[in-house]
Formats: structure tokens, sequence, C-alpha cells
């Protein structure tokens, strides 16, 4: 990877201009509530300020590639990356805005935590280096647990912050356990320094501590992205939290945090281990089924695609092992970039149907979408082609996402992963499909039931479209975005 360091100050500040951006106008947003408590203009800075942090990757991919100081980097990678996350909390943003007007208490501080927690995304993706990898992760996580307590009457908003908290708590210490015995072995914390360290260890002693560090480190993230084994946090923490928070745990933090990886694992040449590759494998292979087994016993919607999201974290995992298996890494780094993209619209796509229809009451089973297609047909078709993708149907984001992954796989021939991707994909079928049945079900054959009826603003419906054509954009004419993520290197 070539990188020049900036030879002024405001080089490296504009090549940095969007986490600049969403700071000071997360400090800005912290005066307003301070001295003027205002729920809507909370709001609109928010918004406003995610919109010009957009706008300023602009002028930041004009000095791409370069490096911001040891820790940081402005490249192709970080900023398709950056607005990936910028795109996403802007519709959560959007999303919460109407859902949060029909609960109690006092708001702003929401809108504040959401842009803090999009900056901690913003700096891990540009991370080079383990101190800027922990910096953007814990940021992300602090404002996460305040985030899931939302709103703050109702015992499973505070259950799933206290459970999140005390674990993530205990993977950070593990993940910060690792990072010293990789210190400790190597005399290094940047990712491309690990990387050349690696090349050079001799004694056996050394590269037993460094894989005893990869590993720990391994399991911290593993926490985080809801791994197997370490899943068992996320269909209580899914469930309990706000369906705007829950949407953007499981797209922006996850997407944000493989990247992350992605980068570490290419840079920090961790491919060379097979023992490590192994393990991944292993993992991959107990999320992909757990995922989609345990996903088939839920009625709850919320559970049910926190158990999904554990299998395609699983999927995503292949990638990580084709970067070992084959010399050129291109084509893992194309396949997962591209399936985070699709994993990330889907999802937000899903979970911004999930908000709407629970702004009055968290209405989050099954059994509260029957008859949607009769009800709001809009709602219905966006939530519709989001299981469709999620379970790689053609013509849709989530389809073409799999078979770059399938493509990579079959490049490294990983048979035995392939197979649980394809067995994983096959489960996970009839959970998608059975969400789609209950909608179309009449409501007729509930006379008991009374259904909340269900209102749309103007700008969520804009928001909802949006999503579908981007999910069908990119099932249809993948074209465009395979070509940039091409140019991609890290």
């Amino acid at each position: 990877m070539e990188m020049s360091i900036p030879v002024t100050i405001s080089m490296g500040s504009q090549a940095m201009l969007a986490p600049l951006v969403l700071s000071l106008a997360s400090l800005g947003l912290m005066m307003q509530i301070a001295f003027w408590r205002h729920s809507t203009a909370s709001w609109v800075i928010c918004c406003v300020s995610i919109l010009a942090a957009m706008l300023a990757l602009v002028p930041m991919s004009e000095l791409s590639p370069i490096l911001v100081t040891p820790i940081l980097i402005n490249d192709q990678f970080s900023l398709f990356f950056s607005f990936l996350i910028l795109l996403s909390t802007l519709v959560i943003a959007v999303l919460a805005k109407d859902y949060l007007q029909n609960k109690s208490g006092e708001n702003e501080e929401f809108y504040l935590l959401l842009m803090l927690a999009g900056l901690g995304g913003l700096i891990l993706v540009s991370a080079t280096h383990l101190a800027t990898f922990l910096l953007g992760l814990e940021l992300l996580g602090v404002a996460l647990y305040a985030l899931i307590a939302y709103p703050e009457r109702g015992h499973l908003p505070l259950e799933a912050a206290i459970k999140y908290l005390v674990l993530s708590g205990a993977a950070s210490a593990i993940l910060l356990f690792g990072f010293a015995l990789i210190y400790a072995a190597l005399g290094t914390l940047s990712f491309e320094g690990i990387g050349i360290a690696l090349q050079s260890v001799e004694s056996n002693d050394k590269d037993i501590i460094v894989l005893m560090g990869t590993a720990m480190v391994f399991t911290g993230i593993g926490f985080k992205l809801s791994l197997v084994p370490f899943h068992m946090w996320t269909p209580d923490v899914y469930q309990g939290a706000p369906s705007p928070v829950t949407g953007f745990l499981a797209t922006v933090s996850k997407g944000a945090i493989f990247a992350a990886l992605l980068r570490f694992f290419v840079d920090g040449q961790l491919f060379q281990y097979q023992g490590l590759l192994l393990a991944l494998s292993i993992v991959a292979i107990a999320s992909m089924l757990a995922g989609n087994l345990l996903a088939l016993r839920q009625s709850n919607l919320k559970r049910l695609l926190a158990y999904s999201s554990i299998a395609h974290m699983g999927y995503l995992l292949i990638v990580l092992v084709v970067c070992g298996v084959q010399e050129n890494a291109q084509l893992a780094l194309e396949s997962g970039s591209f399936y985070l993209a699709a994993y990330v619209i889907t999802s937000l796509a899903a979970f911004a149907v999930m908000t709407i229809i629970s702004q009055h009451e968290e209405s989050d089973d099954i059994a509260d979408v029957r008859g949607l297609f009769w009800r709001h047909p809009l709602l219905a078709t966006t939530l519709t082609i989001a299981m469709l993708s999620l379970a790689g149907i053609p013509l849709t984001a989530g389809f073409i996402g799999k078979f770059y992954i399938f493509t990579a796989g079959i490049s490294g021939s990983l048979w035995l992963l392939l197979g649980a991707l394809v067995i994983g994909s096959g489960i996970g079928i009839y959970y998608y499909l059975r969400v789609i049945f209950a909608m179309t079900q009449t409501d007729s054959s509930d006379t008991n039931t009374v259904y909340s009826p269900v209102h749309v603003s103007l700008v969520a419906k804009a928001v909802v479209c949006l999503l579908v054509v981007l999910m069908l954009y990119l099932g249809v004419l993948p074209q465009g975005l395979m070509e940039y993520l091409g140019t991609l290197s890290v």
C-alpha cells in the first residue's frame, strides 16, 4: 500500500475533513442541548451535519491515498465505508424522528449519541494502528450503551443496555490484553508494522505470543460481530433496544468493525498463520449453521434478524480465509466490501419498516406484520424485498453479494465453507419466506385482534423508497459498484 506523509497541517485536516465536521457538529449540538432543548432543532442539526460530512468526502477523495499521521489513513477503502456509515446514520436519524415523537421523555441526546457513534465508525474504517482501532471501537461502543437504553422507561431496554455494557467491557479487556501481547512480541502497534515485524520473527516463543495475542484480539472482535460462540448477547440486545438503535447496531456497528478487521487482517499479514485460518473456518461454519438453525425457532422478528445477522457475519468470515489461501487478496476484498454494502442496505430496509410500524408501541413479533400487504403495501413490499435479499434471491443485492462470496470461496477451493454457506442459505430461505407469508395473510382470520393503523410520514416514505431502489439496483445492475470496488486496496 503506497502512502505519503502529509507535509502541512492543513492538508492533514482536509484529508480527515468528514470526521472533523462530525466532531465539531457534535460539540455544537451539545451546546444547543445545554442552552435550548428542542428536539426538532437537534434533529435538524444532526441531519445537516451528517449531510455536510458526506459532502466533505469529495475533497477528501482528491487527496486519497494519504497517511494522516501514522495512525489514520485516507484512501478509497476508508472513503467507501465512510460514505456507507454516514448514509446509514442519516437514514437512522430520519426514521428516529417520528419514532421518538411518540415516546415520552426528552430525546435531544439521542441525536448527539447517534452522531458520536457514527464518528466512532469513521475512525474505525480509517484506522491503521491499534490505538485508533480501539479509540473508534470504544467511541462507538460507549455511545451504543446509552442508545440501547432509550427510552428510559421500560425494563427491556435497560436490561439490554446492561447486558451489552458488561459483556462489551469484558470483550474490550480481552482485546486490550491481546494488543499488549502483540506489542510485547513485535514492538509495534501499527497494522503495517505488525506485518513487517512478522516477516522477521525467528523465535518460536515470540511466534506463540503473537498467536495468543491475535487469538485474544479476534475473541474481542468476535463478540462485537456476534460470532459463535460469542453471540449469546445478540438476540436479547436486538429485542430490547429501540428499533432505530437495533438497525444502527446491525448495520453501522458491524459494518465498521468488519471493515477495520479486514484492513488489520490484510495489512498485518495475519493470513500467514494456518492455525488462525483454521480457527476462523470453524467459527464461520458454526456461525452460519447455528445462526440459521436458531432463527428457525423465533417468533419475534428482531430475534429472528439477530440470529440471521450471526449467519451473515459467518458468511463474511469466508473473505478472511480466502486472503490466506491465494496470493492476491483483491477478490476477497471486493467480495467482502460488496457483501457488506448489500447487507447494510438490506438490514436498513428491514429495520426501517420495523421502526415505522412500532412508532406507538414496540410490536416486533412476526404476528404483528400479519396482513401488512393489505394495510400498507409500500411497507410490505419493502420488507418483502429485504427478506428476499437477505435470503439471497436473484435480482436483489443480497444475491449478488452471496454470489461474490461464493466466487471468492471457489477461487480458494474452500469447499467445506461453501457447503456450509449453501446449507445455511437453504435453511434461511424458510424463515425469511415465513415473514413474507405472514404479511400476505388477511386480517379477517383474527376477529379478536385489533391492528393499530400505520402512519408513514413523507420523509419516511422517501427513505423507504430509496432503500428499495438501492436493493434492486445493486441486484440488477451491480457493474458500477463492482468496477469501483476493483480499485480498492488496503
